[in-house]
């Protein structure tokens, strides 16, 4: 293998590493946002409310895995990770404001 193929190896593999570690840990934040904000905006009881918003943040973090390795390049990944977990701590943050 010549440098410049070594060099193209090692930052496909730093990619797919960065990837990982974007997925499991954006993953798990955006799902524990998305939990938080659904348990207060859902019009149930709320221990139901609790339950119902623990399911979905089950499903969403394997859709941000999914997205996560779709997009073309990591920085485009991490944007949209934070990007949305901007607005679901904004959306969380809003929706505390009437909680005791």
């Amino acid at each position: 293998m010549t440098a410049g193929g070594a060099s193209i190896a090692r930052r496909g593999r730093l990619s797919v590493a960065g990837r990982v570690v974007l997925a499991a840990g954006g993953g798990y934040g955006l799902a524990a946002l998305a939990t938080a904000l659904l348990s207060l905006a859902l019009p149930l009881a709320r221990p139901e409310a609790v339950a119902a918003a623990t399911l979905l943040g089950f499903l969403l973090m394997p859709a941000v895995a999914v997205v996560v390795f779709a997009v073309r390049s990591l920085r485009r990944a991490a944007l949209i990770v934070a990007g949305s977990a901007l607005v679901l701590g904004g959306l969380l943050g809003l929706a505390m404001r009437g909680v005791p």
